[in-house]
């Protein structure tokens, strides 16, 4: 694999490989990255992640380089938008312009695109509110607080960055009322 001045893999065949069944052979292999590079806080309970993986709008993607996991992207596919919930690159992998190449195939389906990242505050997020700059993203001036997944817990405050331009107050309200009504009650 060819890796071109500014990182990206060239001849990389990227592909989406959606996962509807918590008895997938890769169901596994694919949580353990999940539990590896999200805070306990910021998963989903496992029972939750297996009973939303056959929801018509949210897209459980395997994402890999023809035969090697790469990653994951997890999203909430509507007509209006599409909301990634998480997304992540194995650890070994990062840097090799395959979070880039996932973003882009992702902004191929036309519509707005809306993520969250931690507030910029250390040196590894800002980095990935680079990351995500480079991609074309943009913050968002909303005061955001992601609901709780796990009882007990409180909401955390996240930055809301879209593609490819910002959110209107309305669009940002049908994704935060999105946000609640369903992806946290799945």
């Amino acid at each position: 694999m060819k890796r071109g001045e500014n990182g990206v893999n060239h001849g990389t065949a990227l592909s989406f490989v959606r996962m509807t069944q918590a008895d997938n052979p890769h169901y596994e292999k694919a949580m353990g990255l999940y539990a590896q590079s999200f805070p306990y806080h910021e998963q989903r309970e496992p029972s939750s992640q297996a009973a939303v993986l056959n929801k018509p709008a949210y897209h459980f993607d395997m994402l890999f380089d023809r035969d090697v996991f790469v990653g994951l992207m997890l999203s909430w596919q509507t007509e209006g938008f599409v909301y990634v919930e998480h997304f992540c690159i194995m650890p070994d992998l990062r840097g090799r312009g395959y979070g880039g190449l996932a973003l882009a195939q992702l902004a191929r389906l036309g519509k707005t695109v809306i993520l969250e990242i931690d507030p910029p505050v250390d040196a590894v997020s800002i980095r990935r509110k680079r990351f995500y700059e480079a991609a074309g993203y943009q913050a968002n001036p909303y005061s955001h607080v992601h609901p709780p997944y796990h009882a007990g817990c409180k909401g955390h405050p996240l930055v809301v960055m879209s593609q490819p331009r910002g959110l209107s107050a309305a669009e940002y309200e049908a994704f935060r009322l999105y946000l609640n009504d369903v992806v946290m009650r799945e």
